[in-house]
């Protein structure tokens, strides 16, 4: 039987990164589809541990070649999940938990009707603004990211998604265990 997919999305700054991160130390069966994206490294990111950095005509030859279950172009890059990635992880038995974005949200949906969505919340745009700065995004990013997070968050509710306010990583890792534990059930 084909493994489970869970959908964590969230805009940036919510803390989507740390929660995936938890919850896959403490799941053993959990596993990442690493993304593909052309934006370039941020310091302390490792190619194909973060992220597949490629090009814009590689990306582009992916989408053609239909290699991506989901892609966006988000801020000015592009940003997707491999077909190929998700097809492994199910062919070892494995589950699955995607870290994107409520763009991608939406075609994954659009592709598995039964896999679980999570709309991660920031606390607060303040509480947001502090975690972009404090991983070194430029200002005029970070501020262009914290206009945008509104509409994200309105786009995921519409499409659904179980909504949880990421204001202690503790508890929010807690709730979507509980929610990945009864998906398996």
């Amino acid at each position: 039987t084909a493994g489970k997919l869970f959908v964590i999305a969230a805009p940036s700054g919510a803390g989507k990164t740390s929660l995936v991160h938890e919850l896959r130390r403490r799941d053993p069966n959990l596993r990442m589809c690493v993304s593909h994206t052309t934006r370039p490294r941020r310091p302390n990111e490792v190619d194909g541990r973060d992220y597949h950095f490629v090009d814009v005509p590689q990306f582009e030859t992916m989408i053609a070649a239909d290699g991506f279950l989901e892609h966006a172009r988000v801020f000015d890059h592009y940003y997707g999940t491999s077909r190929a990635a998700l097809a492994d992880a199910y062919a070892r038995g494995h589950d699955v938990i995607l870290e994107i974005d409520v763009q991608g949200a939406a075609q994954v949906l659009e592709r598995v009707s039964d896999c679980l969505f999570v709309l991660l919340e920031p606390p607060s745009a303040e509480v947001q603004a502090e975690r972009l700065r404090g991983r070194g995004d430029p200002p005029e990013q970070a501020e262009r990211r914290i206009e945008v997070a509104q509409a994200e968050l309105a786009e995921g509710r519409r499409l659904g998604a179980i909504c949880i306010v990421n204001d202690d990583l503790e508890r929010t890792v807690a709730e979507v265990a509980a929610l990945i534990a009864e998906r398996r059930s």
